[in-house]
């Protein structure tokens, strides 16, 4: 998606432009990521001043006091004072860190945040007040956020759409609300019942859908539908070598349409 690695087929495009035929610069002016782990993604010999102001000075924004004036506003902007300017990575919490990384994204004033498991490194308290600052941003700059997580209550809070991927490929999406609420696909349902519930006496009757075996290699992965070798429910042979289209069952709602992975199968 950010056009560092050419796709090993089909296109990834952009107000309807492909961006392997866009400039470096021209996709890091819309695109730019906030990546996992606050502690290895900023220069320890940087400061956080020079950190920010770097994409400015490649994209050659401005002055150097109408840049560092931008670096201070956006580091405010994400809740971190002007005096962190002249500290050091190694000076900051892992919160800070992941702070000073949100605003070194935005200082370009992209369109665009592909968010990478922007919260898994850190504390549990400190994910929130993350997570927060992201919707706080998304809503404020108007901005678009792919957020990726493995975290599914991260993703039931954050989202306003959900995409579930199994082995590499798109299998269900549609809004957040109806995956989370109302999944069609096997595997979406399984997932979505093993989100822990913060009531106990709730998790005590819920039923869940305990999947067998390991997910295949996904630089091998099985014929037809993905998901065949993990089904609970049996597949005949046409769905092991032929694969589901992905259709809009429901509006808005789009999934991998095999019948025995979206059948009503219900939790045992």
């Amino acid at each position: 998606l950010l056009g560092l690695e050419p796709p090993t087929s089909g296109e990834v495009f952009l107000d309807g432009q492909s961006i392997s035929r866009l400039s470096r610069k021209d996709v890091a002016r819309v695109l730019q990521p906030v990546f996992q782990d606050p502690y290895s993604s900023l220069n320890p010999r940087e400061t956080i001043g020079e950190a920010v102001r770097r994409p400015l000075q490649v994209h050659g924004l401005g002055t150097r006091a109408e840049m560092d004036e931008k670096v201070a506003a956006t580091l405010e902007a994400v809740g971190l004072p002007r005096r962190v300017l002249t500290s050091f990575p190694s000076q900051l919490s892992g919160g800070q860190r992941q702070r000073v990384a949100i605003a070194r994204a935005l200082v370009l004033e992209p369109r665009i945040l592909i968010c990478d498991e922007p919260t898994s490194a850190l504390d549990v308290s400190i994910q929130s007040q993350i997570l927060n600052l992201l919707k706080r941003l998304v809503r404020e700059l108007e901005l678009t956020m792919i957020f990726i997580s493995h975290d599914l209550s991260v993703v039931r809070y954050i989202s306003d759409r959900i995409a579930v991927m199994y082995l590499g490929k798109i299998i269900e999406l549609g809004d957040a609300e109806a995956i989370v609420d109302q999944p069609l696909h096997i595997y979406t349902k399984a997932l979505m019942s093993a989100i822990p519930e913060p009531d106990p006496r709730s998790e005590r009757h819920r039923k869940r859908i305990v999947l067998e075996g390991e997910p295949p290699s996904p630089m091998n992965p099985p014929d037809g539908c993905k998901f065949w070798p993990r089904s609970p429910v049996e597949h005949d042979e046409m769905l092991r070598t032929q694969e589901p289209a992905f259709e809009e069952l429901v509006p808005g709602h789009w999934v991998s349409n095999c019948p025995y992975c979206i059948s009503k199968t219900e939790p045992s």
